[in-house]
C-alpha cells in the first residue's frame, strides 16, 4: 500500500493522472511492470534532441562561467607571484576585482543551473504527457494491473522480465518519430561544470540533474 500511494504521489507531482500508469489496478490481479521514466525519456529519439538544444541553449553561459574561471585564477596567480612587489592600492584593487568575480561567479553558476532545471523540468513534463499513453496501452494490452516507476520507489528485487523501460521506448519512437537523434547529450548543463576558483568556491549546483 505505501508503494503504491508514493507512486500516485508521484504521478500527481508530474501532473498526469494516476490511472494512466496503474492500469487496470482493480478487479483480477496480474502482472506487475517496473519503468525507469527518466531514463525512458532521456533514451527517445525527442529526449536526446531536447537535451542536445538545451546543451547548445546554455552553452554561451558555460563559455561565461568558464571565462570568470580564467579571470579569477589569473588574479590569484598575481597576487601570489607579485604579491611582495605591488603596492597597497594595487593589492586592494586586485582583491576588489577578485572579489566581485568571486560574486558573479557563483551567481551566473546558479542562476544557469536554475534556468536548465526549469527547462528540463519542462521537457520531462511534455514527454511524459505523451509517453503516459504508451504505458497505458501497453499495460492494457498485455495484462499488467500495476506499472511503477522503478527511479522514484525503492525496488529490492525484481526480475528481468519486468522491466519495461525499452519496450515503452520504442513505443514512443514509433507514435513520436524524431529527425534529429542526437545520443549521449549529458544530463547536467555544460554551464555549471566548471572548476572552483581557487580563494572563493562557488556555490555549489542545486540539483545534478541527473535528467
Amino acid at each position: 500500500m505505501k508503494t503504491r500511494v508514493s507512486t500516485i504521489t508521484l504521478l500527481l507531482c508530474l501532473g498526469t493522472a494516476p490511472s494512466l500508469l496503474l492500469a487496470q489496478s482493480v478487479g483480477a490481479p496480474g502482472k506487475i511492470g517496473l519503468i525507469n521514466i527518466q531514463e525512458a525519456i532521456l533514451s527517445t529519439g525527442e529526449g536526446k534532441k531536447a537535451m542536445a538544444e538545451l546543451q547548445k541553449k546554455y552553452s554561451p553561459r558555460q563559455q561565461e562561467v568558464t571565462k570568470l574561471n580564467q579571470d579569477i585564477q589569473a588574479i590569484n596567480d598575481q597576487l601570489q607571484k607579485q604579491g611582495t612587489t605591488l603596492s597597497d592600492d594595487e593589492q586592494r584593487r586586485l582583491n576588489r576585482d577578485l572579489e566581485e568575480k568571486q560574486k558573479l561567479l557563483k551567481r551566473s553558476t546558479e542562476d544557469a543551473q536554475a534556468d536548465f532545471n526549469a527547462d528540463r523540468e519542462e521537457m520531462f513534463r511534455r514527454i511524459f504527457q505523451k509517453m503516459a499513453k504508451q504505458i497505458d496501452d501497453y499495460a492494457r494490452q498485455n495484462g499488467f494491473s500495476l506499472i511503477i516507476g522503478s527511479d522514484q520507489v525503492p525496488i529490492y528485487y525484481a526480475a528481468k522480465e519486468v522491466e519495461l523501460t525499452e519496450q515503452i521506448v520504442k513505443l514512443y519512437d514509433a507514435a513520436n518519430p524524431s529527425d534529429a537523434v542526437t545520443s549521449g547529450v549529458p544530463a547536467t548543463p555544460a554551464a555549471t561544470r566548471s572548476p572552483a576558483p581557487s580563494t572563493a568556491k562557488p556555490a555549489k549546483p542545486a540539483d545534478q540533474p541527473k535528467p
